[in-house]
């Protein structure tokens, strides 16, 4: 029989955890937008609604939209964080870069997944891959 409050308990752990990854997502993507926003790039939006998703960071340089994922871990414990970029997601992202290109007349774009490892109170390891998804 399970003991009173063990319900309340596990709900109350996931949003913890829940608030956690948004407060390391945003960590992440706060520090990318910087590390664009240092060598060049323009920040155009953040955080792009699709109907097929979020667009995380969407950028410019020259003539290049560049629609940014970012990915972003704490630890190793579950693989570097460019691991979590499966086809399923790959396909996501696509689409999103397909329909805000199509909606907004955008002619010459590019993918980027940007990887960011650390904690919030240390300096991020970002690693780009420019062009990932093709």
């Amino acid at each position: 029989q399970e003991k009173p409050g063990r319900a309340s308990d596990e709900c109350a752990r996931r949003v913890y955890e829940m608030k956690h990854n948004q407060r390391i997502g945003k960590w992440g993507e706060d520090a990318v937008a910087a590390y664009l926003a240092e060598r060049g790039y323009e920040i155009i939006a953040r955080n792009a609604r699709t109907p097929y998703g979020e667009i995380d960071i969407i950028a410019k340089q020259a003539e290049i939209t560049i629609f940014v994922e970012v990915k972003t871990r704490t630890s190793n414990k579950m693989g570097l964080p460019e691991d979590s970029v499966n086809l399923r997601k790959q396909a996501h992202m696509l689409a999103c870069a397909e329909h805000y290109s199509a909606e907004n007349e955008i002619n010459h774009w590019q993918i980027d997944v940007v990887a960011v490892e650390g904690k919030a109170e240390s300096e991020p390891k970002i690693t780009h891959f420019e062009n990932a998804i093709q």
